[in-house]
């Protein structure tokens, strides 16, 4: 007995899918689909954008036959289907909506690339089409498809990763720490060899890379607007997003497009440079939700079409809790830790004779950093680091605390969520990178010291 959770992978999307319809008549209608959804072990939930044909068919005649195809196996499958209902709203709307919106977004066809609704199905049988390949070998397990739960082992295998990643995370005692310490323990844990972490600024409508592995340099500081691509709707929206395919999803929005702007219906925008692979195959982002508001957005992609399982968006959704309570928490904590502690000012070391000189230049229109003329930061990091620097070279300061900072109007600190420890987090991972002669070293928390090995040079300018 065949059952569509055996089926999995067919819905994935890494082969088009067909559906076939009639009308009462006789008259059929064959097209393709750009998404299947598992609703469970009897119902399949099909997406509807411009089924014009396919709807008025069923709405005569309420019967219809999908066929998909194994991307392992290549192994085809018809189903016979028989009309439910369609949904316009609610959880399966949404959760297939966003994946739409995604592509959307990415394509510059938000608004007309769009769901208009999920169509719920009965899967009345299921047939393996005979013939589509040879025989199968003769030692080929004859009972893969009896009406059986998985091995017990794979399911203690995804319980003892959710484990070991879950006891890595209590062993983090900073923020920094808490988002190494996950990315490390997914790529060991489970091979997830591209991941990044972005949380909000402090104007909540950007994200930005504080934490990645696979990407090289290019991975911290990177931004994405709310709202563009995959990463942005997922901070947007609120719900997890899973794309497998991508480049056929994209082509696929890309088309759409293109012949919409034929008819002269709508032009796209322009498609959106987003940070990650550029041959990523499978994409998944999870948003990190505590009490209700997001703490930020774990992405992670794969050159593999089918990166990504069923399993994978429970398990990163387990842990895209647990990491949204312990970032909140570990703001909180700081902030509580700061409000005791006691600033002092210290002379900074003179550095030597033969010390490099950095330039330094920030730009008032907009807040950016240059050091050497190449581009370093900008925003409220880009804020700070001006007033640390002016403060060290002018004041002969060296130590500062983040409660300072905080109290400090010139910077323009919201009064609620500021996250002004992930701004220093990505101040110092990009000091790192681009001149590690100078470092921000903490002291104790909420403390930390300006150190250089080299001569400053400080200009202010207007951009443009």
């Amino acid at each position: 007995m065949i059952r569509l959770a055996d089926l999995q992978r067919c819905f994935a999307g890494v082969l088009p899918s067909i559906i076939s319809t009639c009308s009462a008549s006789g008259v059929p209608n064959v097209t393709y689909l750009s998404q299947i959804f598992r609703v469970d072990e009897r119902r399949i939930a099909l997406s509807c954008q411009f089924f014009n044909k396919t709807k008025q068919n069923v709405a005569e005649n309420p019967f219809a036959s999908v066929q998909v195809i194994d991307p392992v196996t290549l192994q085809t499958y018809d189903l016979d289907l028989r009309f439910d209902h369609s949904q316009t709203s609610g959880p399966l709307f949404d959760k297939m909506a966003t994946r739409i919106q995604a592509i959307a977004s990415h394509t510059g066809m938000l608004g007309v690339f769009k769901l208009l609704s999920a169509d719920v199905y009965e899967v009345l049988a299921i047939r393996e089409l005979e013939g589509s390949l040879g025989p199968a070998p003769a030692d080929q397990d004859q009972d893969q498809h009896q009406d059986s739960e998985p091995a017990p082992l794979s399911l203690r295998s995804e319980l003892r990763a959710l484990s070991a990643v879950t006891e890595r995370l209590r062993g983090a005692t900073d923020l920094d720490g808490l988002l190494s310490t996950l990315l490390d323990a997914l790529r060991e844990e489970l091979s997830f060899e591209h991941a990044m972490l972005l949380l909000p600024d402090e104007t909540g409508k950007r994200l930005v890379s504080l934490a990645s592995r696979g990407y090289g340099e290019s991975g911290i500081g990177a931004e994405v607007r709310i709202g563009d691509g995959l990463i942005g709707t997922v901070a947007q929206t609120e719900h997890t997003i899973r794309l497998t395919n991508v480049a056929a999803s994209l082509n696929y929005g890309r088309a759409i497009g293109r012949t919409a702007q034929d008819h002269g219906a709508h032009a796209p925008g322009a498609e959106i440079p987003l940070p990650g692979l550029p041959d990523a195959q499978s994409q998944m982002a999870i948003p990190l939700l505590a009490h209700g508001r997001l703490a930020g957005v774990l992405a992670v992609e794969s050159k593999n079409p089918l990166g990504f399982e069923e399993w994978h968006e429970t398990f990163l959704d387990v842990i895209g809790h647990q990491l949204a309570i312990a970032i909140e928490n570990m703001m909180l904590r700081a902030e509580a830790e700061e409000a005791q502690a006691i600033t002092r000012s210290a002379f900074p070391p003179k550095p030597t004779k033969a010390a490099r000189v950095l330039r330094f230049c920030f730009y008032r229109n907009d807040d950016c950093v240059f050091v050497d003329d190449e581009y370093l930061i900008r925003n409220l990091p880009g804020r700070i680091l001006w007033k640390i620097l002016r403060s060290f070279v002018d004041g002969a300061r060296a130590e500062f605390s983040n409660r300072e900072l905080r109290l400090d109007p010139s910077l323009g600190l919201p009064p609620i969520k500021d996250n002004l420890e992930s701004r220093l987090i990505l101040l110092r991972k990009r000091l790192e990178q681009k001149c590690p002669e100078l470092r921000l070293v903490p002291k104790c928390r909420g403390q930390f010291r300006l150190e250089t090995s080299c001569t400053l040079e400080l200009v202010e300018k207007d951009s443009g």
